[in-house]
C-alpha cells in the first residue's frame, strides 16, 4: 500500500496538469487539438508509468544507490541471450510507436520524418539518462529500438494520415 501511494501522487499531479494548466489551453484551440494533445499527454504518462515512476517520492532519494552506468554494448543481452532479450526489444519498439505517430499531429502537420524521429531519439535518450537516478538500469539497445519504434510509428502516421485528417476536420466542423 505504501509503494501504490507514491504512483498516486505521481498520476495526481499528471492529472492536476492536465486539467489546470493543458486541458484549458488545448479547448481553446479546438476539439481536434483537445483531441490529438490529450491522447499524447496520456501516452506520455504512460511512458513515465513505465520508465521512470514513482518520480517525486523518488527524488529527494536519487542519490543515496549506487548509479549503474549505461551499457553502451549494442543488443549485448541479444547477443549473449541473456533475459528475456527478445521480449524488451518488442515492447521497447512498441512503446514508441504512438510517439511516431501523434508526434507529426500535435505539431500542426508541420513535423517531418526527421523532426519526429530527432524527437524521439531525445525523449528515449532522457529516459535512459534519468533512469539511473531512479534506481534502475539503462541500455544503448533501449534508445535504439525505441527510435526504431518511432520510425515504425512515424509510417503508420504517413500511412494512415488521409484517415486521420479526415477525422480530425470532421471534428473540427461539429
Amino acid at each position: 500500500m505504501k509503494y501504490l501511494i507514491k504512483y498516486f501522487i505521481d498520476f495526481t499531479v499528471l492529472v492536476f496538469l492536465y486539467a489546470f494548466v493543458f486541458f484549458r489551453k488545448w479547448r481553446a484551440q479546438g476539439r481536434d487539438v483537445l483531441l490529438v494533445n490529450t491522447f499524447m499527454y496520456a501516452y506520455l504518462s504512460l511512458v513515465l508509468f513505465f520508465t521512470m515512476m514513482p518520480v517525486i517520492a523518488s527524488i529527494p532519494f536519487m542519490l543515496d544507490h549506487p548509479y549503474k552506468p549505461m551499457n553502451l554494448v549494442p543488443f549485448i543481452d541479444v547477443s549473449l541471450r541473456r533475459g528475456d532479450f527478445f521480449r524488451q526489444v518488442v515492447l521497447n519498439v512498441i512503446m514508441t510507436l504512438p510517439f511516431g505517430f501523434l508526434f507529426p499531429l500535435t505539431w500542426d502537420k508541420r513535423a517531418k520524418f526527421g523532426m519526429t524521429v530527432f524527437f524521439c531519439f531525445l525523449m528515449s535518450l532522457g529516459i535512459e539518462l534519468l533512469q539511473p537516478f531512479f534506481d534502475r538500469s539503462s541500455d544503448i539497445t533501449d534508445l535504439i529500438t525505441n527510435v526504431i519504434g518511432g520510425v515504425l510509428g512515424y509510417g503508420l502516421y504517413a500511412i494512415f494520415k488521409p484517415v486521420t485528417f479526415w477525422v480530425l476536420e470532421h471534428l473540427k466542423t461539429r
